[in-house]
């Protein structure tokens, strides 16, 4: 199974959201089963029109608002024995990741996907792997956009990183 991660596409109606359409349609996301948001979509719709026809699996973050603010702040998700804590995240970001990974304290996940910073992130905290995608449509904070991937088989999970 692959897993599309997304995260931090502050899209409202009217913005182009032709970056996230193209990444479905024939980009890194054409062959994704799932599509997993670590919130701050600023306006679900517009990301569910253009992620169409995969499915969409979402949190709440902070910049959210409308039928967004519907989605759980934080969720716990299985796919193939793997289990995935999925937030979006606060505060400022030098401490960031250290933050998310307290949220899930006490929490059998196997990796703990987070957005909020913008910043792409890999690696471990406390002995457990969490992964930040950027973002794809807006590098404020970041070098370059980004998604991410993960893929999972005979419950084992690989991360990507990939750089638009």
């Amino acid at each position: 199974m692959k897993l599309g991660v997304l995260s931090d596409t502050h899209l409202r109606a009217g913005d182009d959201a032709g970056v996230l359409a193209r990444l479905v349609e024939e980009g890194c996301l054409a062959d994704v089963d799932v599509i997993l948001h670590a919130g701050d979509h600023v306006e679900l719709g517009v990301v569910e029109m253009a992620v169409a026809p995969k499915k969409l699996i979402s949190v709440r973050g902070n910049m959210d608002y409308g039928e967004a603010l519907d989605l759980p702040v934080k969720r716990i998700l299985e796919f193939e024995g793997v289990r995935i804590g999925l937030i979006h995240g606060w505060g400022a970001p030098h401490d960031l990741a250290e933050r998310v990974a307290r949220e899930f304290e006490g929490e059998d996940v196997d990796v703990i996907v987070f957005g909020h910073s913008h910043r792409p992130f890999e690696g471990k905290v406390g002995g457990r792997l969490l992964f930040n995608p950027g973002s794809p449509t807006d590098k404020y904070f970041a070098p370059y956009n980004s998604v991410g991937i993960i893929e999972l088989e005979g419950g084992r999970l690989k991360t990507k990183l990939v750089k638009l």
